[in-house]
This record gives structure tokens, C-alpha cells and sequence, in this order.
């Protein structure tokens, strides 16, 4: 009993008999079915029970892995119980409408109703705070006119590129299959199609679904090269060009994503299955790696050169990049870059760290990388103020999910927004959170053939394209409350942002926005003076010279961004 390892010492001192209270029942429960047992042997069902209790109870108090488990015996697995089902409880029973991360209620709502082609209007006015500092709108005119389109579309493709893409102001956003599954990819494509919209691959490349959908696709190269590796992972030109066939629309090149910024990843060999491996080019049964970093190129005059290679091997069809926003003098050193070389990428896509569909660590996801407005306006000035704003369009994604989230973009300089987990509930996605255990619910994030069943590709690429239609409609009903025919004629000046409750700015008030050239001509007339003279062309780091002189005056210059 003096030996604090023993089993006995879980029941000792004070309260030790509450300790044990389930054992302690256990025994003397088995000893009276135990008896009852010789008068009737239906008692012996109970004397079972109770040497399972007493086998669980030996457990506890002999694992090492639990504290609870160990000084609690059985009752202990009341706290892992309802620790399993909080997620649950808090989102059906306890949270309000407007409480859930990162998708409240009533946005996962909307997304659903309009994809069921159910009522989407809301009833006796807004539910939102409209004095806090977070609420944000977009000014409406007296004079409101009908959008000249439901559904606008653009061009994505500069001087450079022989092949432009008419595009939607709403795209379906990267998501690789292997992340998503199957049946989720050919619908999310069908949809696409049915649509009239692109859909991103994600880097996980061109798999067999999105082939069976056979909607417009954005075909996303990261740094492993999946669809166009070699055998030593590094990007082989020929697999390309053979892949890159009229279903490939654009060509994407991922640096970054804002669900873990400048980090890699890996995909287990246990979950390399015979599809994966065949989509992606690499060995099934093996370790599936991403490198941080692109072994095709390392510094901004390289990565331009290399789009041009790929917009020559895809026959002339518009490449970009997809980034999130970290050092702002690497945007400027691409468009050095691009100045410099006489090379002009197709258009950029600013991801915020507010993104992702996938699993990530938890420090990249919460506390790494600009959110979506910041480097949204930081590339956008980058673009204008380099003079390329005219050959170069700039696409956002980072929680879109409605025609709000849209215009706001666009009202931030972006032509297009792209959507990724707003699609993921339109195709029956609840937000478990269970997209990186691979047990799905629904069949959406899950490899698994048994949970797949639930998802109807036929039924859910109506709801893709039905959502889409919907979103973009109200998107352009926006821009013509504000009195404006075409929604890319929304401005800065066209959006509020409450910062506190007594007082609101629009966003050039609040963000700085900056003319044609001006970083060119005058950059010290700009707030991104010192980050224009720290970036170079020719590499990623910053010049040495103003690095020292940054450090010598306390980097006072970098904080006025």
C-alpha cells in the first residue's frame, strides 16, 4: 500500500474510495450475480459484465499513458467520452449561428441552400453586429441599374500568350485528389463543366475524375512536379507537354498556400494508393514527398523563365503563380524580374492564410503568411505600381463563399475569386474536421470506397453548378446596387470597414493604394519604399547593403506596410 506504483495505491488516501468507486461496484455486483448464478443461470450475463468492468479497471491503473485513467479507473473514460463528443454537442446543440470556425452556421447555410436550390433570402433583417470592428460593406447607390451580366466573364492571358482563357469571376479553387476523393473530384469537375467555370487540380495533379468530369481545368504544378516528374522528382519537360491537353486551360505554378506557408509535405506510402501514384507519377506504396522549396528554379528571373518554358511546352496557354503573401520584396523582385527579363506571367493568385481544406500544423496555419486582404492590396500595388497591372490578372481565394466575398476582392484590385471548401459543402461537406483522419462523413475528404457511396457525383455536380450560378449572380446584383453595370468597376472607395464602433473608412483609407508606375518612377512617394530597394531580381533575399541599413534604423521604414 506504501508503494505508489502499486494498483492498490490508486484506492488509497483521501478519496481513494471514490477513486475506485466503479471496481469497488464492479466487485461486489459480480459477487452477487455470482451467487444469484447457481439459482438461475441468467445471473452469470451479469457476473460477465462485471469482470469486463474489473478487466478495464486493471487497465487504467496499470497503462502509463493517461493520468486520469490511471487515478480513475473506468470512470475516467466519462472525460475521453465527452471530449470525443464535444464537437459535436457544441455544433448542433450549443453554438449560435453566428460562433463556428472556421464556417459559422449560417454561412455553411447559404452555401447549402443555394446549392439545393433552396430559399436563400433571410428574414427580419440582418443577424450580424453591424457596429463592431470586423463588419465590413460595400456602399450602394441611389441610382441602382441592372448588372449588364449574371454571369461577367473576362480574359486571363497577356500579350505573351497565344491561348487566353475566357473566365468566370468564381472558380473552383485547388484541391488535390488524394486530399478529396474520387467521387468529390468528378463532381466538383462536372459541376465545372455544367458551370461554364475552371477548376485548380491542386498539385496533386490530373487524375482520372477530373478527366471523367471533363470541365475546364487549371492544371496546379508545386514543387514535387506531380503529372510531370521525373523519376528523380525534379520536372520533366516531356511529361508535361503530353498531359497538357485541351482540358488544361491554364497552367498554375504553386509556391505557396496559406493553409501552411513555405512548408513541404508528405504523403505516407501507406496512403500511396495504385490511383495516386499512377495520377501523380510516383511509386505506389512509397513516401510521397513535396519539398518546401522548387528544385526547377530559385530565384525571380529563374521562376519567370521558367513560366515561359511552360506557357511554350502547353502551346501558348496562360501561366501564372499562386502564392501567399510573406516577405512583400519577393513580390517586388518578381516584378523586377519580369521587367528585367522582358517576361510577363498570365496572372498571379494571392491565397490567404485564412485558406486551406486540407490538414496542416497548427503554428503554419494560425500565425504564418499575410491573410487575404493584405497581400491581396500588397500585390495588387505591386502590379500597378510596376506598370504590368494591364498584362498580369490577379486572382484571390482565402474563405470565399458568397457574392460578398467576391466584390469585396474585386473591389480590392482582384478579377476573380477562387473557392475551395465553400464548393467542398456543395457537394455535402459538414465541417467535421475530419479531413485529415480520412474518415469523412460524407464521402468528400475520404479515400475510403464505403463513405464515398453517400456522395451521388450526378446529384452533387447539379448542386456545383448550381451554387456557382447563384453566388455570382448576387455578386453582379452587388456591383449593381452600387450602381455600377459591370462588377469589375468596383473600387476601394466602394468598401467600408468598420474599425471601431463609432467610426468607419473605406479600404483606400485604411490600406495604401498606389498609381500606374509609381514604384518604377517614385517609389520613395510610396509606402513600399524600403521593400522596393531591399528586392532584387536575382534572388529571393534581400539586397545586403539595405538589409544593414533596415537593421541599422530598427527596420522603422518596414512598419509603415
Amino acid at each position: 500500500m506504501n508503494d505508489p506504483e502499486s494498483v492498490l495505491a490508486a484506492f488509497s488516501g483521501r478519496n481513494g474510495m471514490w477513486r475506485g468507486i466503479a471496481p469497488l461496484a464492479a466487485i461486489t455486483a459480480g459477487v452477487v450475480f455470482m451467487i444469484a448464478g447457481f439459482f438461475d443461470s441468467g445471473w452469470w450475463i451479469g457476473f460477465l459484465v462485471c469482470l469486463a468492468v474489473l478487466a478495464v479497471a486493471l487497465h487504467d491503473v496499470r497503462q502509463s499513458g493517461y493520468a486520469v485513467l490511471r487515478n480513475y479507473p473506468v470512470t475516467g473514460w466519462i472525460r475521453y467520452l465527452f471530449q470525443a463528443l464535444r464537437p459535436y454537442l457544441r455544433s448542433y446543440i450549443v453554438e449560435g449561428d453566428l460562433e463556428g470556425r472556421p464556417f459559422n452556421q449560417d454561412q455553411r447555410s447559404l452555401v447549402y441552400e443555394r446549392a439545393r436550390d433552396e430559399e436563400d433570402n433571410h428574414p427580419f433583417g440582418t443577424e450580424l453586429d453591424v457596429y463592431q470592428s470586423e463588419y465590413r460593406w460595400l456602399a450602394h447607390s441611389m441610382a441602382p441599374v441592372e448588372p449588364e451580366s449574371e454571369d461577367p466573364r473576362f480574359e486571363i492571358g497577356g500579350p505573351q500568350c497565344a491561348k487566353p482563357y475566357s473566365s468566370s469571376i468564381l472558380n473552383i479553387s485547388a484541391m488535390s485528389f488524394g486530399s478529396l476523393s474520387a467521387r468529390a473530384i468528378e463532381a466538383l469537375n462536372t459541376g465545372a463543366r455544367m458551370g461554364g467555370f475552371a477548376h485548380d487540380t491542386g498539385e496533386g495533379s490530373i487524375s482520372p475524375y477530373h478527366r471523367k468530369g471533363g470541365g475546364d481545368l487549371i492544371w496546379e504544378i508545386g514543387s514535387g512536379y506531380f503529372g510531370c516528374r521525373a523519376k528523380d522528382g525534379s520536372f520533366d519537360p516531356e511529361r508535361f507537354r503530353d498531359a497538357c491537353d485541351d482540358q488544361v486551360k491554364m497552367i498554375e505554378i504553386k509556391l505557396s498556400q496559406g493553409a501552411k506557408p513555405g512548408h513541404g509535405g508528405i504523403l505516407p506510402g501507406t496512403k500511396v494508393t495504385r490511383e495516386i501514384a499512377e495520377t501523380r507519377g510516383v511509386v505506389e506504396g512509397e513516401d510521397c514527398i513535396s519539398p518546401a522549396a522548387h528544385s526547377a528554379f530559385s530565384t525571380p528571373r529563374e521562376m519567370v523563365e521558367f513560366a515561359a518554358r511552360l506557357r511554350e511546352l502547353s502551346g501558348g496557354k496562360p501561366v501564372g503563380i499562386k502564392l501567399c503573401v510573406g516577405h512583400p520584396h519577393e513580390v517586388f523582385a518578381v516584378m523586377k524580374a519580369m521587367l528585367a527579363a522582358g517576361i510577363y506571367m498570365d496572372f498571379i493568385v494571392v491565397d490567404g492564410a485564412e485558406g486551406g481544406t486540407g490538414a496542416a500544423p497548427v503554428e503554419l496555419s494560425n500565425y504564418v503568411g499575410q491573410p487575404l486582404y493584405d497581400g491581396l492590396v500588397i500585390v495588387r500595388n505591386a502590379l500597378v505600381g510596376s506598370g504590368l497591372k494591364d498584362r498580369i490578372r490577379l486572382g484571390a481565394s482565402g474563405k470565399v463563399y458568397s457574392g460578398t466575398g467576391i466584390a469585396q476582392t474585386i473591389a480590392l484590385g482582384a478579377d476573380w475569386a477562387n473557392a475551395a471548401r465553400a464548393f467542398m459543402f456543395s457537394v455535402g461537406c459538414i465541417q467535421s474536421m475530419r479531413c485529415h483522419e480520412g474518415t469523412c462523413p460524407t464521402g468528400v475528404a475520404t479515400q475510403d470506397p464505403r463513405r464515398q457511396r453517400g456522395l451521388v457525383v450526378a446529384e452533387k455536380a447539379v448542386q456545383v453548378a448550381r451554387f456557382h450560378r447563384k453566388t455570382v449572380a448576387a455578386a453582379t446584383h452587388i456591383a449593381g446596387a452600387a450602381g455600377l453595370k459591370r462588377i469589375h468597376d468596383l473600387e476601394p472607395h466602394h468598401f467600408f470597414h468598420r474599425i471601431s464602433p463609432t467610426e468607419a473608412r473605406t479600404v483606400d483609407r485604411i490600406y495604401p493604394f498606389i498609381g500606374i508606375n509609381q514604384l518604377v518612377e517614385a517609389p520613395e512617394e510610396t509606402p513600399y519604399d524600403l521593400w522596393w530597394q531591399a528586392s532584387d531580381p536575382d534572388t529571393f533575399a534581400m539586397a545586403r547593403d539595405v538589409a544593414e541599413a533596415h537593421r541599422a534604423t530598427g527596420l522603422s521604414g518596414f512598419q509603415r506596410i
